[in-house]
């Protein structure tokens, strides 16, 4: 099984970047997919999941911001993240799970400033 997250960089506060997770080994359309982020210092937090039939939900912090979407043709699950800010800094992590099966990937930063 991999995870595979790409679209991590630099950016400047207002900017807008978009994360994908490419996912092999597993049917993905069956599985909940889920960004997390984890700032330095700081514990993994849940940023938005999107659930086998579409239901999605967002941490309170990048509701109106952030949008979750995945294309079960590609095996692959997206991050939107606009209007940027600098305490959105971290390394996000893709996270794909059904039952007792979890899988991560190996994270990709992304680094807010100006």
């Amino acid at each position: 099984v991999q995870l595979v997250e790409s679209g991590g960089g630099l950016v400047q506060p207002g900017g807008s970047l978009r994360l994908s997770c490419a996912a092999s080994g597993i049917d993905f359309s069956r599985y909940a997919m889920t960004w997390y982020r984890q700032a330095p210092e700081s514990q993994r937090e849940l940023v938005a999941q999107i659930h086998m039939f579409g239901t999605k939900i967002y941490a309170d912090s990048v509701k109106g911001r952030f949008t979750i979407s995945r294309d079960n043709a590609k095996n692959t699950v997206y991050l939107e993240m606009n209007v940027l800010k600098p305490e959105d800094t971290a390394v996000y992590y893709c996270n794909a799970f059904r039952s007792r099966d979890v899988y991560w990937g190996q994270g990709t930063q992304v680094t807010v400033s100006a």
